[in-house]
């Protein structure tokens, strides 16, 4: 069977309490009974000395043992808790007040009396008791001469049989009983406060296993609770850290399905657009091939045109596609330089002159003279900025304007690209940098493009530590800009 923390707690802390108590009620019992034999029989220590010397029986020597019998029945009845016995120099019993079956033994060991005797500073000593043949108790003893010659010794045992039952039916009373009752109750009481104690703190431990548990299962953190930085408990706190951890692995599983997800179109539609100039290409190829002889020169060489004009399409889509990938993959290497940034403006301008003439789009460049250099890769801005003029003048009727403007600020070069096109819906700005998404509004051309551009140039923006913007008015043109740092001559 399985057991909880709490139960294996409470346990262990009622078995360490059970074993805590016996050990200190040992301890306590053998002290007391240490410390009341010692008492006693230093208390008692010379009495039997005394009662050597004071007597004539025993001063003068002992040889009548029934008057020394009586002399022991009535100091017994003055003392009940009081043994009395005469012993020969052997240790044999001679003459005791007592009834025969109750003596248990013949003799006595002699070396508690001699140590007592000797060394009377080593209390308690035992000694044997006649009435136990196994038993030992705290005693005094005196020697008994006569002219100087060993004639026996006085073995008083202290606390005898009657001593033992009067304390036996004392326990038993009502108050003694009353007593233990009542301390049995406290430590009952105490050992609940223990385990309510235990119960107390283990209960987040258990709330937070039932959340991992829910979470394993789930994948989901279902009752999130309140976590607040003035509670100082180490579990609260890994309960925050671990809703924390299950709220970032959430959000990161979720971004992975949307990823997915949004990949699954991205391929889906591409192998469309792959589809297309294939199919055209393979028509052309297959046309030339069963026609060749029937063809004239000029249709041969526009079938041929077409042709090419369809495999640059597919190169350019497969381009892209790779590039978008590597953008994705993190296997973008960068070059950074220091470079005019006016030079290259022009450069990419002078390639869309002759487009934007045919289309009757003018393409300016504010200030006309820009001097200023910036430090980043240059490949990957002319990239940029080739994808931002393309789609300006994808979008850009005729008679339109397409407007480059340089704003330096703070030691950063902000660069603007504005056109006079159809613009772009404020509700759909949030999704044009999504790869494939093209604006409701847009315009159709003859010329294919992939909706890559900008997902590119968002990309590669990103890893010139810059941020792509866009600004838009439906009907009055768009603006996209981002900032390069100056580099400093």
């Amino acid at each position: 069977m399985s057991l909880s923390l709490y139960q294996r707690l409470a346990i262990s802390l009622v078995l360490v309490f059970m074993l805590i108590l016996g050990v200190f009620y040992w301890w306590s019992s053998e002290l007391h009974t240490r410390t009341r034999l010692e008492a006693e029989q230093r208390l008692h220590l010379n009495l039997a000395a005394h009662l050597v010397h004071d007597n004539p029986l025993l001063a003068d020597g002992v040889y009548d043992y029934q008057g020394l019998e009586n002399l022991f029945h009535t100091l017994m009845l003055l003392g009940p808790s009081f043994e009395f016995y005469y012993l020969d120099p052997n240790g044999k019993i001679l003459t005791y007040s007592a009834k025969p079956d109750k003596i248990r033994r013949a003799a006595v060991s002699l070396t508690p009396i001699s140590q007592l005797l000797e060394h009377p500073d080593t209390v308690p000593v035992l000694g044997d008791d006649p009435r136990n043949p196994l038993g030992q108790k705290i005693f005094s003893a005196a020697p008994v001469n006569k002219d100087g010659n060993l004639q026996g010794y006085l073995y008083m045992i202290i606390g005898g049989e009657a001593y033992d039952s009067v304390f036996a039916k004392v326990w038993e009373s009502t108050a003694l009983q009353q007593l233990a009752l009542w301390v049995a109750t406290t430590l009952f009481f105490l050992l609940i406060v223990l385990l309510g104690l235990f119960r107390f703190f283990t209960r987040p431990l258990q709330k937070l296993t039932v959340t991992m548990q829910e979470f394993r299962a789930n994948a989901q953190v279902l009752k999130p609770e309140q976590c607040t930085s003035q509670n100082h408990s180490e579990v609260h706190q890994l309960g925050c850290a671990f809703q924390e951890m299950a709220a970032q692995i959430n959000a990161q599983f979720e971004k992975m399905r949307q990823l997915d997800e949004q990949r699954r179109i991205l391929l889906a539609d591409l192998s469309h657009d792959l589809r297309t100039p294939l199919a055209n290409l393979q028509g052309y190829i297959e046309t030339l091939a069963l026609n060749e002889q029937s063809l004239s020169e000029s249709e041969r060489r526009r079938f041929v045109e077409v042709s090419l004009k369809n495999a640059r399409n597919l190169k350019r889509l497969i381009d892209q596609i790779f590039e978008l990938a590597y953008l994705e993959g993190g296997q973008i290497t960068l070059s950074q330089e220091a470079f005019p940034l006016g030079e290259l403006l022009y450069d990419v301008v002078a390639k869309f002159a002759l487009s934007a003439g045919k289309k009757g789009v003018e393409l300016h460049i504010f200030p006309e003279h820009c001097g200023c250099q910036v430090f980043a890769d240059i490949a990957k801005l002319e990239r940029v900025l080739t994808n931002l003029l393309e789609n300006a003048l994808r979008h850009t009727p005729s008679g339109g304007r397409i407007n480059i403007r340089l704003v330096l600020r703070d030691g950063k070069v902000r660069v603007e690209v504005q056109d006079t096109g159809v613009g772009i819906g404020q509700n759909e700005l949030a999704y044009i940098f999504d790869a494939r998404y093209r604006a409701s509004n847009s315009q159709e051309d003859r010329t294919l493009h992939t909706g890559l551009g900008l997902a590119i140039s968002k990309k590669l923006m990103a890893l010139l530590d810059s941020e792509l913007k866009v600004q838009s008015e439906l009907g009055k043109g768009t603006c996209f800009s981002f900032e390069l740092k100056q580099a400093s001559y």
